[in-house]
C-alpha cells in the first residue's frame, strides 16, 4: 500500500513537473514569435523612414533645381543693355 501511494504521489509529481515545462517552452515560443514580430514591424518602419527621406531629397534637390531656374530666368530678364541706362539723359524732346 504504501508502494502505491509512492507511485501516485510520484506520478503527479511527474504530471506538474510536465505541466511546468510545457507552460515554460508555451512562453518561450510566444516569446519568440513577439519578437520576430517587433523585428518585422521595426524592419518596415526603417523602410518608411528611407522612403520618407528619399522622398524628402528628392523634393529638395527638385526645388533647388527649380529656384534656380528661376533665379537665372530672374537675371536673364533684369539684364539692361549697356545704353539703355544713359538714354533718359540724353533724350531732347
Amino acid at each position: 500500500m504504501l508502494n502505491t501511494i509512492t507511485s501516485a504521489i510520484n506520478t503527479k509529481l511527474l504530471v506538474a513537473i510536465l505541466a511546468a515545462l510545457g507552460t515554460i517552452a508555451a512562453l518561450l515560443v510566444h516569446q519568440q514569435i513577439e519578437a520576430e514580430r517587433t523585428a518585422k514591424a521595426a524592419a518596415q518602419a526603417v523602410a518608411i523612414l528611407k522612403q520618407q527621406q528619399d522622398a524628402e531629397q528628392k523634393r529638395k534637390k527638385d526645388y533647388e533645381e527649380f529656384m534656380a531656374k528661376v533665379e537665372a530666368e530672374r537675371r536673364k530678364d533684369s539684364k539692361m543693355p549697356a545704353d539703355q541706362g544713359k538714354t533718359w539723359r540724353t533724350y531732347l524732346p
